[in-house]
């Protein structure tokens, strides 16, 4: 029989530096253990390879990335949608209702609203603020996302 630890499972990567991330994501992963089979895993950005994902560091600031055991990489809402199917039950039902286009769009846009703010929100410090969109200042010919 194959041992449950070798057995693929999804990433969740947030940002590790960010008091508000961390305990939002803790706080849902508790909600949504799965009571069959393995849990996502959650990882900071920081102790992850981002560029074998095909991602960035930048990117992994700007929004939470679910890696699927495929490894398709979905961000933002869409990350969390996919948590919510992962999890299956009813949570997979409301993942799979913010995929419907009128309510991902709202989704998004909620999704947006809150981590441009997340430095404002419970656990959120100054360290939790988005980087400024606009040239990087030690890397002038780096461009915002």
């Amino acid at each position: 029989m194959d041992n449950p630890a070798d057995q693929a499972r999804p990433q969740l990567i947030f940002d590790g530096d960010c008091g508000f991330c961390t305990t939002s994501a803790s706080w849902i992963a508790r909600r949504l253990h799965r009571p069959q089979g393995l849990d996502a895993e959650l990882a900071p950005s920081q102790f992850t390879d981002l560029g074998a994902l095909g991602t960035t560091q930048e990117r992994a600031e700007r929004e939470v990335l679910w890696v699927a055991t495929d490894k398709t990489l979905y961000g933002g809402a869409d990350a969390v949608a996919q948590w919510l199917r992962f999890r299956g039950g009813p949570y997979g039902v409301a993942g799979r209702v913010m995929g419907l286009p009128a309510v991902k769009q709202l989704a998004g846009l909620v999704y947006r609203l809150v981590a441009a703010n997340r430095q404002r929100l419970p656990g959120g410090t100054p360290a939790c603020a988005l980087p400024p969109s606009g040239p990087h200042p030690t890397d002038p010919g780096r461009k915002p996302l």
